[in-house]
């Protein structure tokens, strides 16, 4: 006789077995009422805890493997009933202000009737021993916000959202979430990171909006306008723009122009005409429109002020002798003092270093005041480093602040005579725009970077804008002086930057290659070398080690390696205090790296630190950048993930001691000679390549760079005349 299959079950989860942050694909065990043993729920479920009560909708399914299971629907969370499971529940952090101590504060002086009380009569808490107001008022927000986020979660799990998601949209919208969802699903693309049109259209599909309505279709282009910046594009050409939003919108392309027209007349897009090479219309958001129109006249403005340097006939070079320096880099530093704007450009061992050291000596030689400035703060620490000078971030430089933007710009300018910009090649629009908007008239600025790395994850694409239009002086630094020619690493990084696939005699100097041809192999032998080789052969610890992988997926993407890193690096048999959110574990000591800009907390997109603290009660994480440390809530840890392995984009003006990187056919889609170029050259001391010699050729060979859409240049051209010294 076959066993019964109920549609709904009701029990107390005994431990979360697996749970998928983007899905919400969850593998629980759950004892159900009146029953002790447990059974395998399984399904996309909001993020759950140990010790909370379900109501769950679903079948029994039978796994050819794991046997019999309840595949669950839709859940809904219950309160527990009895003292043990109201312990567990109030006490595994899901709510704010409640640790596993006060919790067992509470079932001790309350037992069954701990949640009522909390409900009911939050006066009595006061009758638990021990427990000061300020607690009990964190403990009464904490729990108010459990139950608020929960009606929000039940209903936007529905729409088949994932948990973390479904938070996000609470924490954006509040107790306003189900109306404001309601109301216009798609304007959550543009309030809540994270969102996509995919998701903002299943929920206005299911709310009943007709596929070619206006909206829908507006909505749609915006996305399309959006994910193009994401990808670093500033515009798109107006038929390239109709195209993917048609693709994305399952539309035919005519049926886009009345919505692109009303997105133009509301002055949400910005359509100009002549800024394209190819004849198209330009399409902008109108944000990026306006940054971009500024940038390029304060170019040319900067470029016609007078020089402040003009009465300096022969500026003192008595710091560093002649024989040091090339007629190429004197060449260099005579032309940041004649021209206001000038680029310096180079691969590695090519003498930028030696040449800003030069200009930095000068400078103070001559009494002028120089401020030295780069994208993010590694890249910042490196220069300080190099010059004996102070540096900084530029948005330290420019003082920004969280609620007032630049405090430094054109009414509060810089005051330094010369600034000089280091790893620019990193610099996005938005930022190079907030540069130029603080300088003074006359001040002179000088771009430092090499143009053959990848372009900035953001935004734009500056320095090869600024090359490409000639309207600014640029110096390519081409020779590669005798201290660097001994460096394989730089001979292989130049022989991969003319499209030569470079060859060397292994175990004889500072770069490796250890074939392998599957990625499975690949990445176990990366663990060992990063966990155990190089520590034993060479001597650097684990933490001088970076693991740089060209795609996130895959047996040796960066996901995978992580995993097996964390656990060769910082596995839980120390019983360091851990804590699972956004699906993956974090204990104390990981290595952790921010995703993206926050102001607020001073930490930005690629920024590397320490794992310090976790506080299950306050639900904050401590991550240790350098010497500051940075507090997080459990709600901002899609900011954060592991960082033994790191996206070889991620890499982007730093340096590390020791670099691995495999390279494999599996990863064909991202061989790219500049991808590769970029990873071998972020290396200082030792690069060990993992993977086939086939990809290696693949890689060097593969020249291609997507186009990056700005209308930058050709807006210099038009008001520029050609720079030719």
């Amino acid at each position: 006789m076959s066993e019964p299959t109920p549609t709904e079950i009701i029990g107390t989860i005994e431990r979360v077995t697996y749970y998928a942050a983007e899905s919400g694909y969850s593998v629980l065990r759950v004892v159900q009422d009146g029953d002790s043993a447990p059974i395998t729920v399984i399904g996309n479920l909001p993020e759950v805890s140990a010790g909370e009560r379900l109501r769950l909708h679903g079948s029994w399914v039978r796994h050819p493997r794991f046997g019999q299971q309840f595949k669950a629907h839709e859940a809904a969370r219950l309160l527990p009933d009895e003292p043990l499971g109201i312990e567990r529940f109030i006490g595994s952090g899901l709510i704010k202000g409640i640790g596993p101590a006060t919790a067992r504060k509470l079932v001790a002086a309350f037992g069954a009737q701990t949640l009522d009380v909390i409900e009911h009569h939050p006066e009595r808490l006061a009758e638990v021993p021990r427990l000061p107001a300020s607690r009990i008022e964190r403990l009464l927000a904490g729990w108010r916000e459990h139950r608020a986020a929960s009606e929000a979660l039940v209903f936007l799990q529905r729409y088949d959202l994932g948990a973390r998601l479904g938070l996000r949209i609470y924490r954006t919208y509040g107790a306003e979430t189900l109306a404001r969802v309601r109301e216009n699903p798609y304007q959550l693309i543009r309030d809540v990171w994270g969102v996509g049109f995919k998701t903002a259209d299943r929920i206005a599909r299911a709310l009943g909006l007709p596929a070619d309505s206006p909206q829908r279709l507006k909505a749609g282009i915006w996305y399309a306008l959006q994910q193009a910046a994401e990808e670093g594009h500033t515009l798109l050409p107006e038929d390239v723009l109709i195209e993917r939003a048609a693709e994305w919108l399952d539309v035919p392309p005519d049926s886009l122009a009345e919505p692109l027209a009303a997105l133009v007349a509301g002055r949400d897009l910005v359509r100009q005409a002549g800024i394209l090479p190819v004849g198209a219309d330009a399409i902008y958001l109108n944000m990026f429109y306006q940054i971009e129109r500024d940038t390029a006249a304060r170019i040319a403005a900067l470029q016609g002020a007078s020089s402040r340097f003009n009465d300096l006939r022969q500026l003192r070079l008595n710091s560093v002798p002649d024989s040091e320096l090339s007629p190429e880099q004197r060449a260099a530093i005579a032309m940041v003092w004649q021209q206001p704007i000038t680029v310096l450009t180079g691969g590695p061992g090519t003498g930028k270093t030696t040449t800003l050291n030069a200009l930095v000596a000068q400078a103070a030689a001559n009494g002028i005041t120089c401020s030295l400035a780069a994208p993010t703060g590694r890249a910042a620490k490196r220069l300080a480093e190099a010059t004996g000078q102070n540096a900084k971030t530029l948005h330290r430089l420019l003082g920004y602040s969280p609620n007032e933007g630049f405090t430094v710009n054109a009414s509060v300018p810089l005051n330094a005579q010369l600034v000089v910009v280091d790893e620019a090649s990193m610099l996005d629009l938005a930022l190079f725009h907030a540069l130029l908007t603080a300088l003074k008239p006359g001040t002179h600025l000088l771009l430092v970077g090499d143009v053959d790395q990848l372009p900035s994850v953001n935004i734009g694409d500056i320095l090869r804008d600024l090359i490409a239009s000639k309207r600014v002086a640029v110096t390519r630094l081409m020779q590669i002086y005798r201290q660097a020619q001994g460096s394989q690493i730089i001979q292989a990084a130049h022989s991969i930057n003319r499209g030569e696939v470079p060859t060397w005699e292994q175990g004889t100097g500072d770069l490796y290659f250890f074939g392998r041809d599957e990625p499975a192999s690949a990445a176990e032998l990366i663990v060992d070398i990063a966990s155990r080789r190089v520590p034993n052969t060479f001597g650097y610890p684990p933490e001088a080690i970076q693991v740089l992988s060209p795609m996130h997926r895959g047996p040796a993407g960066v996901t995978a390696l992580n995993d097996g890193l964390q656990q060769a690096l910082n596995p839980n048999n120390r019983r360091l205090p851990e804590v699972t959110l956004e699906g993956r574990t974090w204990r104390i000591s990981d290595r952790m790296m921010q995703l993206r800009n926050d102001y607020q907390k001073e930490v930005y997109n690629g920024d590397i630190g320490r794992l310090a603290r976790i506080d299950r009660e306050e639900q904050t994480l401590t991550v240790l950048y350098d010497d500051r440390m940075v507090s997080y809530e459990w709600s901002e840890a899609d900011a954060l993930t592991l960082a033994y392995a790191i996206s070889i984009h991620k890499s982007q003006g730093s340096e590390f001691p020791v670099v691995i990187v495999p390279l494999l056919t599996s990863h064909y889609i991202m061989l790219q000679r500049k991808l590769l170029y970029t990873a071998i050259t972020r290396a200082r001391k030792l690069c060990i390549l993992v993977g086939s010699r086939k990809a290696l050729a693949i890689a060097v060979r593969n020249a291609h760079v997507q186009e990056r859409y700005s209308g930058l240049s050709e807006r210099l051209v038009e008001l520029l005349p050609v720079v030719t010294g």
